[in-house]
């Protein structure tokens, strides 16, 4: 990501501490919600160009990331979901580790998007109540990461 871009931090109090905390200590602190381990996803805002940085259920296989837009089930889509749209060059953040990706979102129903989406809602279930939930609003997009080209 351009160095040239602030940061602008979330202003969901939570929110904010959450990263804090997962970036002071390698993820030691603030890497568990609701019991399970999350990741810290940076983006840059398709209106301010600043990073956003938020935290999300971790599902991983073999150093492959996804990441589910659920937004906990509410009728639009997260932000960091339009932001990754904008632009797909994303960071990631999994306890001291840090890697640059490239987002691409899985089309529903693709042999590869199954594989994925079995593995977050095994990772967290809640992900196939929401899809349910949403069924009739809007989707909930699978995004996979790829390791950003060297």
């Amino acid at each position: 990501m351009p160095p040239e871009h602030s940061y602008r931090p979330s202003p969901v109090d939570d929110v904010r501490r959450q990263v804090e905390d997962y970036e002071a200590t390698g993820g030691q602190t603030g890497g568990i919600h609701r019991g399970l381990p999350v990741v810290i996803l940076t983006t840059t805002g398709a209106r301010t160009g600043a990073f956003r940085k938020t935290p999300l259920m971790k599902v991983e296989c073999g150093g492959r990331y996804a990441l589910v837009a659920s937004s906990g089930g509410s009728a639009r889509a997260p932000a960091w979901y339009r932001n990754l749209l904008a632009d797909p060059r994303v960071t990631l953040q999994d306890g001291p580790r840090r890697a640059g990706y490239v987002a691409r979102e899985l089309a529903a129903g693709t042999p590869e998007w199954t594989e994925w989406w079995d593995r977050a809602t095994a990772t967290f279930p809640r992900y196939a109540q929401y899809r349910d939930q949403l069924r009739d609003t809007r989707a909930v997009p699978l995004i996979l990461l790829d390791s950003e080209p060297e």
